[in-house]
């Protein structure tokens, strides 16, 4: 047990040792009072009724004294806050983190969608973390900030609303290009072909690495074509089936697919014990199906301990020693 403001029971104990120390060494002043000689009075001191009533009055005084001190000293404990240790078994608190990768174009109406029914759950999370990939850009990192995620979910999402580009005005035209842009950026390579593995394996790195993987439920949930590019292109790619499927158990990512094209990508969602289908006509409700069966979590019960007030030994001790000192009186009394 330790005390939270000892300087309190410092200066307490102190102020009880000096007071004993002047008890004892300090003289008392005798009254002068005219005493009425009393004949026999070593007679009457050595009756045995006098030895017992003096016998009773110094050993209740001494019990007064004892108490009174050990009174004292459990106020002055209490005064100072005692702490200890507290345990507990409860299970730990796990959370869900979720990663929206979308390898369909942004003006796709499934992806508008798809966008606009994580803006509305976004709104609901507590202890969830969000995030958005597209084929090359983390448009949004994982995070608990809900408005902005539910912001930047809206704007990406309305873009999929919008008419074509003839009957926008050069405004608007310029702000939905600008949307695009910051969406999914316009490269394109000699050497390199991007593939749904790819994709794929960006999303699955917006996953903190320095963050247990037991800790909290990881989902990746992919939108878009089975594959990005053409079966018969020869430029290569950066990443295997193969290796973005030890990537997700490495980090503890369950890979679910809604796709608009067969493709390998069903091979890693099954790998990883996801949920793989084509993109239908209710998306809301396929996404329900997914979100109602998230990846299992370590949920087992640790002991954690955590400082806190104890004060129940000195307040014991103190009520006691209270109610012994009335009892006490009583009997004196009596």
């Amino acid at each position: 047990m330790a005390l939270t403001w000892w300087p309190v029971a410092v200066v307490g104990f102190v102020c009880l040792a000096t007071a004993v120390a002047m008890a004892l060494l300090l003289p008392t002043e005798q009254t002068e009072r005219r005493l009425r000689p009393l004949a026999n009075s070593a007679r009457l001191t050595r009756l045995p009724e006098y030895a017992r009533i003096a016998r009773a009055r110094t050993v209740s005084m001494l019990v007064t004294i004892a108490l009174l001190v050990l009174l004292f000293a459990a106020a002055t404990v209490a005064s100072a806050r005692p702490s200890g240790v507290w345990w507990s078994m409860q299970p730990p608190d796990v959370g869900d983190d979720i990663m929206l990768c979308v390898g369909a174009p942004v003006t796709d109406p499934a992806t508008g969608e798809f966008l606009t029914y994580f803006a509305a759950q976004a709104r609901t999370y507590g202890t969830q973390r969000i995030g958005l990939t597209s084929t090359n850009r983390r448009v949004i990192p994982l995070t608990r900030d809900y408005q902005y995620a539910v912001e930047r979910l809206g704007d990406a999402a309305r873009v999929a609303t919008l008419p074509d580009d003839e009957t926008l005005s050069p405004a608007q035209r310029s702000a939905k290009r600008a949307t695009v842009a910051a969406f999914t950026a316009p490269v394109t390579y000699a050497d390199y072909a991007p593939t749904a593995a790819d994709a794929l394996a960006l999303c699955l790195t917006g996953f903190p690495a320095d963050d247990a993987p037991g800790d909290r439920r990881r989902s990746l949930i992919y939108l878009g074509p089975g594959d990005l590019r053409a079966p018969d292109d020869p430029r290569p790619s950066l990443f295997t089936d193969d290796q973005v499927t030890e990537l997700a158990r490495e980090r503890g990512v369950q890979v679910n697919a809604l796709v608009s094209s067969p493709g390998a990508i069903r091979t890693v969602v099954e790998e990883t014990y996801g949920r793989y289908a084509p993109i239908g006509a209710d998306l809301a409700t396929q996404l329900d199906g997914i979100r109602a069966h998230p990846p299992e979590a370590d949920r087992t019960a640790t002991v954690a301990g955590y400082r806190g007030d104890v004060p129940t030994i000195p307040l014991a001790v103190g009520v006691a020693v209270a109610a012994l000192l009335c009892l006490s009186l009583v009997v004196l009394r009596r």
